[in-house]
């Protein structure tokens, strides 16, 4: 599905990740785990694109290309979805507008026929069904006045209509109470298949006692220092990470 070769990544003038390696396979769920500035909130960003980081060196192979060069919206419409820790507020901007107009670019992306608002908010009706939200939540501004399971909820949400290939959760779980976290992963694991794959990264293992991953990876420095099943995050849990 992707695979992250040697990356090495800097932001003003700091290096940051320094010989990142992983590879994710089609169906698989991995979890980052590491302390704080390991890194693993920079990945995301630079899978997403984020400008603010410089690419020293290594590739990122997905969709069977090279993404260092595309714009975030181009490794989007190949099938990449990042959720973020920290998501935007927009005011003036709907849910329901917000999902449109992604999903519409989404489809001219792929030379596929545009569909109107109101065929939309059908599609849109049954992701809110499968995720078991409130209907109401679409016509609320993008983020404005959620709560922090509100907008990883959200996020969630956003994964559903866009059915990526890869999914990035950049510590989905932090600042969710045990009830929000539940349905948080719920919600993720609803939308797992066969053919689409899971990154998680987070700091703690109770997330992952909801969404079992296939492999567990440890950061420390900027890249992988070690990895193994989910017993590796059971590991982390009782010893820390100066084990």
């Amino acid at each position: 599905m992707i695979e992250i070769r040697n990356l090495h990544v800097a932001i003003e003038g700091k290096v940051i990740l320094s010989g990142f390696s992983l590879e994710i396979g089609e169906g698989e769920i991995h979890a980052i785990m590491g302390p704080n500035g390991a890194g693993k909130s920079t990945l995301a960003k630079v899978l997403a694109g984020d400008p603010a980081y410089e690419i020293l060196s290594g590739e990122i192979i997905f969709g069977g290309q090279n993404i260092l060069e595309l714009d975030p919206e181009e490794r989007a419409h190949l099938g990449l979805f990042v959720g973020f820790q920290y998501p935007l507020e927009i005011p003036g901007i709907s849910n329901a507008q917000f999902l449109y107009t992604a999903y519409c670019s989404k489809l001219k992306a792929h030379g596929e026929s545009l569909i109107t608002m109101e065929e939309f908010m059908k599609k849109l009706d049954e992701k809110i069904a499968l995720l078991e939200m409130k209907a109401e939540f679409i016509q609320r501004n993008l983020n404005e006045g959620f709560s922090g399971g509100e907008k990883k909820r959200n996020e969630i949400l956003q994964m559903a209509v866009l059915e990526p290939k890869l999914a990035i959760l950049d510590e989905t779980d932090s600042g969710l109470d045990i009830d929000a976290l539940r349905l948080v992963a719920c919600g993720v694991k609803r939308l797992l298949t066969p053919h689409n794959s899971l990154l998680l990264i987070t700091h703690y293992q109770r997330l992952l006692d909801y969404i079992r991953p296939h492999f567990v990876h440890i950061m420390i420095d900027g890249r992988i220092a070690e990895s193994g099943g989910p017993e590796l995050a059971l590991q982390v849990e009782e010893k820390g990470y100066d084990r």
